[in-house]
């Protein structure tokens, strides 16, 4: 009979081999699967504890747009910035000075776009165009159930050291295919960092946050907005 310590010394046969290395990945997958859930889980509780606790907001943004690429043609990118400030619920404003000025403002009630080269005004009711949007997802939901309502939200893993999650909007009526929102561990609390926009059409659009102010005393009158003289109104 061979010893017991010269069967143990014996190399595995190719079958055994096969086996120990399947078990040895499906143990790894595995692992890899249950840390991205939890740390993934990280980021929906990011989202739950910036709605609860971040009234109000104000930074500096900086929007890069990708196109994607046509006929042979590489993608194409644009870089804009500007401010953001918002007040729940329904209050918000996009100011974008370069390179071009614009301005996006909601006052709880109507959507403003103000194009000032073209010296034109749109409105349109803020409930007809807010479900579904980025500024719903950051700016206007009073709660985390206010969000369900419109979107399926997926945490996501850890990235670039943020907590991210997706946000999906349930209707397929819209433009956007999803917004992924990541959060800054801070000891304030969960500070918005960057948007991930992506369209029905491939366009995506990243949005960095900067100088984020954490509930700065802003009033429901600074959402005001007036359309310039002489500027073309235009209602939707």
């Amino acid at each position: 009979m061979m010893p017991i310590q010269s069967s143990i010394a014996q190399p595995f046969s190719p079958k055994l081999r096969r086996v120990r290395h399947l078990l040895t990945a499906l143990l790894a997958t595995f692992s890899i699967a249950i840390c991205a859930q939890t740390t993934g889980a990280e980021g929906l509780k990011s989202l739950e504890n910036f709605v609860k606790t971040t009234k109000s907001g104000r930074a500096a943004f900086t929007q890069v747009v990708t196109s994607p690429a046509k006929d042979g043609q590489s993608a194409k990118t644009k870089t804009s910035s500007g401010s953001f400030e918002f007040l729940r619920p329904n209050r918000f404003k996009f100011i974008y000075k370069k390179p071009f000025e614009q301005s996006i403002v909601a006052d709880g009630q109507t959507l403003w776009l103000h194009d000032v080269d073209l010296n034109q005004v749109t409105s349109r009711k803020l409930a007809q165009v807010l479900g579904g949007t980025p500024a719903a997802v950051i700016a206007a939901a009073a709660d985390l159930k206010a969000l369900e309502a419109d979107f399926t939200l997926t945490p996501l893993p850890e990235r670039a050291g943020l907590q991210w999650v997706q946000a999906t909007p349930k209707t397929k009526e819209g433009q956007l295919q999803s917004i992924s929102v990541g959060f800054k561990a801070t000891d304030k609390g969960s500070e918005l960092a960057m948007l991930e926009i992506l369209d029905s059409f491939g366009q995506k659009s990243v949005m960095t946050f900067n100088q984020f102010e954490v509930n700065p005393a802003l009033n429901a009158a600074s959402f005001q907005f007036k359309p310039p003289a002489g500027a073309d109104v235009i209602k939707q």
